[in-house]
């Protein structure tokens, strides 16, 4: 069946941290972090912080969490960006990436702005943001603990 993208729902909450957790990338304060901004998006209505998810056979198998920069006119930022490891190599980042550049370049968007972590656990977002033409703009060593650097992409839309 074809992979579906669709608004957040009431009934994600559970299901969405589920593929925070799959395949243990994120440390518990990552997964904490990700689902308060799930709780935020399903909580506030006038919150910036807006999410898509993915379905595969009405199972979750992704989301990603993005919103507009504060303090910018026209710059927005990807926050999260998750597949289930189950579901990894069918197109579901590229699609989620797709769907938040559209919705983001009807808002006024010139820009996405994406920071992670330099570590081999993070390698495959790395990959998947240089295949949608991310450029990496900056480093920053020893930024989240010693060992593990920032680093900053972005997309001029």
């Amino acid at each position: 069946m074809a992979i579906k993208l669709r608004a957040l729902l009431p009934t994600d909450r559970a299901p969405l941290e589920a593929v925070v957790r799959s395949d243990g990338t994120f440390r518990e304060e990552e997964v904490k972090v990700a689902v308060e901004l799930i709780d935020e998006a399903l909580t506030n209505r006038a919150s910036d912080y807006w999410i898509v998810v993915a379905d595969e056979d009405d199972a979750v198998i992704g989301y990603i969490c993005y919103g507009p920069t504060p303090m910018t006119d026209s710059s927005f930022d990807l926050y999260w960006i998750v597949t289930h490891r189950d579901a990894r190599g069918k197109g579901v980042a590229g699609q989620l990436i797709g769907a938040m550049e559209r919705d983001v370049a009807a808002r006024g968007a010139t820009g996405v702005r994406i920071e992670t972590s330099h570590l081999e656990s993070y390698g495959s977002a790395r990959r998947v943001y240089d295949r949608h033409e991310y450029e990496e703009v900056s480093r920053i060593p020893d930024f989240y603990r010693e060992g593990d650097a920032l680093v900053t992409f972005y997309k001029r839309l």
